[in-house]
């Protein structure tokens, strides 16, 4: 993924060729620039296998543009447009040595056809071409991406609706604090990772503007259509400024930022989890999980370790293609050229961990009974007493002292009775009913009256659980629509390229 050298106006069929319409050293850096120790240093081709598809697609629209505003004859163009087909038969693996896939693929072009395999290339630079790619193929990543944003959600959907009732420990500070639900604790998750969705969703929207058309960065002299080869790509409109069109890369940063988001939630998740299969609240199922070489009695929770890993990677992502970016003055740097490589690595590791992390809580099972049996831990319920005094009159920090002393001499009726007198001077029962104050010592009745919006009382928690299946719904389908839109100009451009071939 190089800058272009030669005037992007210049169609290549003005530049001789040795050997009978070959050169060994490529056919955009000629000989001036072919040789010497710091050729494979420059080159990109091996990384560019993955933009190898998404180049020639880029190459095509381009051809059927130039064709379409007379730049190019239509039989030249069929001409380009079959050697095209020709090399995505054979693959990356064929292409003859290059800088980059845009020159390799180039170069092949003009060996299978002969000079006018150099017209592709008129109206534009590898400096647009290359931004078109890279936009081109991380598209389809970031919906990869987010479709798995969206199975981790259902997963977590679907702990809810089971466990509504299921009385869990909740915990500050890793700390027993109050008693809450399974359901409560997934649909959490299932918040945060809704906005990790509506992040990349946002990235989305500004990778898929098309740059093709800003050439090196000062626009072209040709009549070119940019909005033309942008629908026939599948962008929904251009980066108008061409020197920004050409040079800007905020878009990946934009989306290793979202996916570094993503990975933090998820290393959160998976850390409760481990924490959650230490204490036996939970069984992960085989397939996440792993034993130990030497300890046979061992089932270590080493899938979610690794998505817990991942977040380092990520920010690491962030970090580097900042630093790369940073201070870059317009229009064209090299420096571009290792920028992309953060934006690959974050998005399949990310993309990855978020998959794994959807298989894990789709398939583990909760250990009910435990779960019961811990939620009370550490009078857990004692905001709920607090609250229940205070609701009879007390003001709340009296009533948060009584409490206090309370869980320092047994953390039950008799200690509270006993506190009562203490801090009040008179018994519990001229204040509260000593059923209510029972029900409140309760886990089960403690969760259930925590009913405002938002908490885990299952009334609440219903509620909860109608809202995050209406998102994602809504997610569902605009995933679809995207999904759809880029299978649609796919067609269309196939469709544009059987005209000529």
């Amino acid at each position: 993924m190089t800058e272009e050298s030669a005037h992007d106006d210049s169609p290549r069929s003005e530049a001789p060729l040795t050997d009978g319409g070959t050169d060994d050293e490529g056919v955009v850096r000629r000989d001036r620039f072919s040789g010497g120790p710091a050729r494979s240093f420059l080159s990109s081709l091996d990384a560019d296998e993955r933009i190898f598809e998404a180049d020639l697609e880029v190459d095509r629209a381009h051809t059927v543009m130039l064709a379409e505003q007379d730049i190019i004859d239509d039989d030249v163009a069929g001409q380009i447009l079959t050697a095209l087909d020709a090399i995505e038969v054979d693959g990356h693996g064929s292409l003859p040595d290059g800088e980059d896939v845009h020159e390799a693929i180039e170069t092949a072009v003009i060996e299978g056809i002969g000079p006018d395999g150099g017209k592709m290339h008129t109206a534009r630079s590898r400096n647009d071409e290359v931004a078109a790619c890279i936009r081109y193929r991380l598209r389809e990543d970031v919906l990869e991406a987010i479709e798995t944003t969206l199975a981790l959600r259902e997963s977590m959907v679907d702990v809810a609706e089971a466990h509504a009732e299921t009385i869990m420990p909740g915990y500050t500070h890793l700390q027993p604090a109050q008693p809450t639900t399974v359901a409560h604790w997934a649909l959490a998750y299932e918040g945060a990772v809704r906005r990790d969705t509506e992040r990349l969703l946002e990235a989305y929207e500004r990778i898929n503007e098309s740059p093709l058309g800003g050439a090196a960065f000062a626009g072209t002299t040709f009549d070119i259509d940019r909005e033309r080869t942008a629908e026939l790509l599948g962008f929904d409109g251009i980066v108008e400024n061409s020197m920004d069109a050409s040079s800007s890369r905020d878009f990946l940063l934009e989306t290793v930022q979202a996916l570094s988001t993503h990975a933090t939630t998820l290393s959160g998740l998976a850390e409760d989890v481990i924490i959650f299969a230490n204490r036996g609240f939970v069984t992960l199922a085989d397939d996440y999980s792993s034993t130990s070489s030497i300890m046979p009695q061992k089932k270590n929770p080493d899938t979610l370790e690794l998505v817990r890993a991942v977040a380092g990677d990520a920010a690491g992502g962030v970090q580097g293609l900042t630093t790369t970016l940073k201070g870059l003055p317009r229009a064209y740097n090299r420096d571009l050229q290792r920028a992309t490589t953060h934006a690959w690595e974050t998005v399949d590791a990310v993309t990855e961990a978020s998959e794994v992390a959807a298989g894990a809580v789709a398939t583990a099972d909760w250990n009910e009974e435990t779960l019961a049996a811990e939620a009370g831990e550490g009078f857990s319920t004692a905001t709920g007493v607090a609250d229940l005094l205070a609701a009879n009159g007390l003001p709340f920090r009296t009533a948060h002292e009584l409490v206090a002393i309370a869980a320092d001499n047994g953390a039950d009726y008799d200690a509270l009775e006993a506190a009562a007198g203490e801090v009040l001077g008179e018994s519990l029962e001229a204040y509260v009913d000593p059923e209510a104050v029972e029900d409140a010592l309760d886990p089960a009745n403690s969760v259930a009256s925590r009913d405002s919006q938002g908490g885990p009382a299952p009334e609440a928690v219903e509620a909860q659980v109608e809202s995050a299946v209406e998102a994602l719904g809504a997610d569902r389908n605009a995933l679809a629509d995207a999904t759809d839109a880029l299978e649609t100009a796919r067609e269309t451009l196939r469709s544009e390229v059987n005209g000529y071939v």
